[in-house]
């Protein structure tokens, strides 16, 4: 569950227009208006700075699931206009066509391309089995290159008898002998790697242009010159065996011929190539056992020389690696204490904050003339487009309002940011959403909402789940334990080899701040959480029955059968433990929320997708079973088309949501009525 629970996010001081008195908040939030709530993505800044093209993403009811259309605008946020179905675009390095994916022939995600002239011509350029991405023009315009997963299936030379003639024999097995596999739409597991493919920009046949021997899942980039692409990939089985051993690579596209640019034992990932052609900027570290680590930044020669260390006092983890247009500096951006903020690394001289403010930024483009455009999102607003000068930028532009429509005459829930002392004399920092009708004198239950990962943050963005929830009435509590990203290494390896153990701590702590304020009604308690957060709900009800009522989500209930059934490679488990279960099963016991099934007396739901694969829903089972033995009401639910989680399809969040709240209404505690302090 290791970074699989992403953070929502997202706005503060932004150049926004004052409210009317005819648009004033009139209204609490309805879970209906989850329908209307738009998403944008991927700004990028057309190479003459004229126009910037962007993704916005909509909820389609019909087919219930989220789509997504290109839009374009200038770039003072005006002429904001639809363009075309897709998203991802990219400009080509002459501005005259942009590439980006949507649905094609035969099916599934293909490669288009659109000229962006007055005719606007489009062409699906690719016809493609699997989906591609991490899309990269040449820089001559007439290719394009991306990754894709090149599927192997394993076969085994036996001799079946002859078949009956209209014989409807079932599908033959799946043969499964590598721990690299993914799963498809149908839950099925496909083995294989990522490759790097090149396609003719006018359409054509695609060419694979690495050897089979890499995984290549992450972003790559052309060099300047365009003879070759710059990578950072694990080889074969050695990946399998370490999978934090990555190095960066530069393959020449004419020849296939291959340079080792890093070696060390640990990852160096996200290459950026510096305008001049001069340097790679990249992330990585030293391998250690810590179960989480800050990458670190740093800049070697083109030619993998000369390699320098670039945040050795930046304890947070840089992100969106993209260069200065002089070639002089890296921006980036890195999480802290729940918000996320630009900074710029000189090649010469310290690090500098650029933007500041309670919001997470995530950084688009940055084009030849120092004008940057990103995405921004904070407490009371979802994600909008923003626009600012690097020589300015303290003057953040906002250039979209997508969700102005249907939010305007809403009246959220405030929220209040909390610090406390935990244990070990920690300060834990967590956020208190309260509903729009907050009255101090009244008492109100309160849901505590604990993140999964477990190495993961809790930011200042826009959540549309919470807000609802305390439009309903909650308290909401949400709360970034030790283990939580944005605070630096040591924060997060905190919980080594002590996981779920002082975390759990750091939750109760926060909700005893929370009932500190007066009013809490401290006998309708809550608690939920999806993956991480799944484990650690399911711990808290067999170490405490303060709560009323509780709902794990995707949880992991026994490490000992989690090692033989979680996706992927078990080994990448295994710094979470000392040793192996069957070398040592003590702490696999110890650390399993379903040791402590005895304890229970918390109704407790049970909510996971059918597909999971990440936390397989044979571990609810488990939970579920041991709590109907001892007693304890549940209740299983089992969500269709679902993954990782319960909320990928559109009614599928609605219904979570709801279920939710059926399940702690009908466990809270009604002899107590609200009451003044």
């Amino acid at each position: 569950m290791r970074r699989l629970i992403p953070c929502l996010g997202v706005v503060a001081a932004l150049a926004v227009p004052t409210m009317t008195a005819q648009s004033r908040e009139t209204r609490k939030l309805q879970l209906d208006d989850f329908f209307n709530i738009e998403s944008v993505s991927n700004p990028r800044i057309s190479p003459d700075g004229t126009q910037i093209v962007y993704t916005r993403g909509w909820v389609d009811k019909v087919n219930d699931r989220r789509s997504s259309a290109l839009w374009i605008m200038t770039p003072d946020g005006s002429k904001n206009r639809f363009l075309t179905n897709g998203s991802g675009a990219i400009w080509s390095p002459d501005g005259t066509r942009i590439a980006f994916t949507r649905e094609g022939e035969p099916n599934g995600s293909q490669i288009w391309v659109r000229w962006m002239d007055a005719e606007g011509a489009t062409t699906q350029i690719t016809h493609l089995d699997q989906s591609p991405s991490n899309l990269q023009w040449a820089p001559d315009g007439k290719s394009i290159a991306f990754t894709m997963l090149v599927p192997k299936r394993e076969t085994w030379p036996i001799r079946m008898p002859a078949r009956p003639e209209g014989a409807k024999w079932i599908e033959a097995p799946r043969i499964v002998e590598s721990l690299t596999y993914r799963q498809d739409r149908q839950g099925f597991i496909d083995q294989g790697l990522d490759q790097i493919f090149l396609v003719p920009a006018e359409g054509g046949t695609e060419r694979r242009l690495t050897d089979g021997q890499f995984d290549y899942g992450g972003a790559f980039q052309f060099t300047p010159d365009g003879k070759e692409v710059v990578f950072s990939a694990g080889r074969g089985q050695n990946w399998e065996r370490e999978y934090r051993q990555t190095d960066v690579y530069a393959l020449n596209v004419a020849t296939g011929a291959l340079r080792q640019l890093t070696s060390r034992s640990g990852p160096d990932t996200s290459p950026a190539i510096s305008p001049d052609g001069r340097w790679i900027a990249y992330l990585g570290y030293d391998y250690t056992t810590d179960t989480y680590i800050d990458n670190e930044m740093y800049v070697m020669g083109i030619n993998g020389s000369g390699m320098r260390h670039m945040t050795p006092k930046f304890d947070r983890s840089p992100q969106d690696l993209t260069w200065a247009p002089d070639s002089s500096g890296i921006y980036f951006t890195a999480d802290d204490s729940g918000s996320r903020n630009l900074h710029l690394a000189p090649l010469d001289g310290p690090i500098t904050t650029v933007t500041k403010g309670v919001h997470l930024i995530t950084l688009g483009d940055i084009n030849k003339s120092g004008q940057a455009v990103g995405t921004l999102t904070s407490f009371h607003k979802p994600g909008d487009i923003i626009s600012f000068s690097l020589s300015n930028p303290g003057l953040l532009k906002q250039l979209t309002h997508v969700n102005d429509d249907v939010l305007s005459q809403v009246k959220l829930g405030d929220v209040e940011e909390i610090w406390y002392s935990s244990l070990d004399n920690y300060k834990i920092q967590g956020w208190l959403m309260k509903p729009p009708d907050f009255d101090p004198s009244k008492k109100y239950p309160l849901m505590l909402s604990i993140h999964g990962g477990p190495h993961a943050m809790y930011g200042v963005g826009f959540n549309f789940g919470w807000q609802e929830h305390a439009a309903n009435g909650y308290l909401v509590l949400y709360v970034n334990p030790r283990g939580s990203t944005g605070y630096g290494s040591a924060f997060g390896n905190s919980i080594k080899y002590a996981y779920p153990s002082k975390d759990f701590d750091d939750l109760m702590k926060g909700v005893d701040a929370a009932i500190a304020k007066g009013y809490v009604d401290d006998r309708n308690l809550f608690v939920y959480g999806c993956s991480g957060g799944g484990v650690l709900t399911a711990w808290t009800v067999g170490h405490t029955d303060r709560f009323a009522a509780a709902a794990s989500q995707c949880p992991v209930i026994n490490w000992i059968s989690f090692v033989g059934n979680v996706d992927g490679n078990p080994l990448r488990w295994y710094d979470d433990f000392e040793k192996f279960p069957w070398e040592d099963p003590s702490e696999h016991l110890r650390r399993s929320p379903l040791m402590y099934v005895g304890n229970v007396k918390t109704p407790t739901m049970l909510m996971t997708g059918v597909l999971d694969m990440r936390t397989p829903i044979s571990q609810t089972e488990e939970f579920y079973q041991a709590l109907k033995a001892v007693g304890v009401p549940t209740a299983m639910l089992r969500f269709n088309g679902e993954y990782h989680g319960t909320t990928s399809r559109p009614s599928n969040f609605i219904r979570t949501q709801l279920y939710l709240r059926y399940w702690f209404e009908k466990y809270s505690r009604k002899d107590v009525p609200a009451q003044k302090k």
